[in-house]
């Protein structure tokens, strides 16, 4: 059996690069550098069909620890809870009254950048505190 190696996340949405900066701001990613010739990714983006343009956007963890993600356009528009969701882990090892501030602190930080709080769930016996949000075009994610 294969081990798997690398994973890439893929998201559906409208505007590939808006969805796309947005998840550069919130986990630190950065864009790829336009393809050789190009000085930017608008001037590459001329030179392709009016069809492919703005179709994808891609950006990476500098780090190279996390999983590139890949936004492409899809015609259709978000109608229902996502089956899959990130978890952006702001709070790790942190509990209580800590890990509430830590949580509420991000979600100040990415409502400026379009996201959307959309409701916090408390403590239980079995889980801590995390706070469940939606992106500029309502995918949800938690801050955990």
């Amino acid at each position: 059996m294969v081990s798997v190696k690398q994973i890439q996340v893929a998201f559906d949405c409208a505007s590939p690069e808006r969805v796309g900066r947005f998840w550069c701001e919130v986990l630190g990613y950065v864009a790829p550098a336009p393809p050789e010739g190009f000085a930017s990714w608008d001037d590459f983006n001329r030179t392709l069909p009016p069809e492919q343009r703005d179709s994808w956007f891609a950006c990476s963890d500098p780090s190279d620890v996390g999983p590139r993600l890949y936004f492409q356009r899809v015609p259709e528009g978000k109608v229902a809870k996502n089956r899959l969701h990130l978890d952006v882990r702001v709070g790790t090892g942190l509990v209580g009254a800590e890990r509430l501030a830590t949580l509420e602190a991000e979600c100040a930080r990415l409502i400026p950048l379009g996201a959307k709080r959309v409701r916090l769930l408390p403590a239980d016996e079995e889980n801590e505190s995390c706070l469940v949000m939606q992106d500029i075009e309502g995918n949800e994610f938690c801050l955990s």
